[in-house]
């Protein structure tokens, strides 16, 4: 199962619950995910599955976009409604112009400092580990862009906003850091990723709605293999509700599937190795029922142009070795198809029209 699938992820669960969630739901063991998102926080979480986790290299540096809420009044040691305070609360009242005002020195390429409980690294060490154990944390600012950081709404101790940032970029510092310049403590309260590179929640599904295909995929495999079982066939192979009835213009009934669609923090894509379980014989052993949760795989990566190779030319590039591509002159990278849905190979130019495969992802 070869495959790009956006969860819609609750919160309380952490981003390794969710791959570990949708491995048992697809019995596929091969199972990344595109960048963590914290317990606490909700929204797009990309799993990759199947020989497709290898694509995770072309995600590393990608923007997300985020909803959420900031609380004033107390910091916290974790950055989030998660922590215990560090400050002592007190009554706020914020006013929009003071906000609007501070909120306007976090837009643009700023230093950051990145949270304790942090997957940043001190001397191989994540930083978390370090903090659970009450170790002192001493992280170097980063340099981060806040592409857009829009104030939604403010009220009495609250702000709601939507930010969209580069990668390595901690809400729970800005709102930290807002929290310090107002000389009130603040927090983030909630977070809801509503993006990453392409995908967005229009993409994205829960993981009881994917629990729920899977389910009637077994069960419709179950139907298949007991109409077909000699227990269930007479002497001439028909079954015992259609003997000696005319089939011949019936069609087989498919289980109907109604779907319904629906932060951070931001870090390096993680893969789960090992193989599939069960190969099937879609394209990239995807089942048909599960189809309409995956994204197709002409949108992946739209920075790069597509090519539908022929046959000759599939083979060479499953074998390694440099095509011809003459109507794709200027591309540096592009994805090569077999078929509509089968993505074969990311390939870089190398010389005028011709193309080395510098990603072989099926063979």
């Amino acid at each position: 199962m070869n495959s790009v699938l956006i969860i819609d992820k609750p919160a309380g669960l952490t981003s390794h619950d969710v791959v570990n969630r949708a491995r048992r739901i697809l019995h596929e063991r091969s199972i990344g995910h595109l960048g963590t998102l914290d317990p606490m926080a909700t929204g797009v979480l990309p799993l990759v599955t199947g020989n497709l986790t290898r694509l995770a290299q072309f995600y590393t540096a990608s923007e997300k976009t985020y909803e959420g809420t900031i609380r004033f009044g107390f910091a916290t040691d974790t950055y989030d409604a998660e922590g215990d305070p560090t400050t002592e609360p007190k009554p706020v009242t914020l006013r929009t112009e003071e906000i609007e005002a501070v909120a306007a020195r976090f837009r643009g390429v700023i230093q950051q400092t990145p949270p304790p409980f942090s997957a940043k690294k001190i001397k191989g060490v994540p930083a978390y580990k370090l903090a659970r154990q009450q170790k002192e944390v001493i992280l170097q600012p980063v340099q981060v862009e806040i592409k857009q950081f829009e104030i939604l709404e403010v009220a009495i101790d609250r702000v709601r906003f939507r930010a969209h940032v580069t990668s390595g970029t901690y809400m729970r510092s800005v709102a930290h850091d807002m929290g310090r310049e107002l000389a009130c403590g603040a927090h983030l309260e909630s977070l809801r990723r509503t993006a990453v590179a392409e995908f967005t929640l229009e993409d994205a599904h829960t993981l009881e709605q994917l629990a729920e295909a899977a389910q009637g995929l077994s069960a419709s495999k179950a139907a298949t293999k007991n109409a077909t079982s000699p227990e269930m066939r007479g002497a001439n192979g028909a079954s015992p509700e259609t003997r000696g009835v005319d089939t011949s213009g019936m069609s087989p009934e498919e289980p109907a599937l109604s779907l319904s669609k629906g932060t951070p923090e931001n870090s390096p894509p993680v893969l789960l190795a090992g193989k599939p379980e069960s190969e099937e014989s879609r394209p990239g052993g995807t089942p048909e029922i599960l189809e309409a949760f995956f994204v197709h795989p002409r949108k992946l990566l739209p920075q790069f142009p597509s090519v539908t190779a022929d046959e000759s030319t599939v083979a060479r590039i499953r074998s390694g070795r440099t095509v011809n591509l003459p109507d794709l002159s200027r591309a540096r990278q592009i994805k090569v198809f077999s078929g509509q849905r089968d993505l074969i190979a990311i390939a870089t130019r190398i010389a005028g029209t011709l193309f080395h495969p510098k990603l072989v992802l099926s063979g």
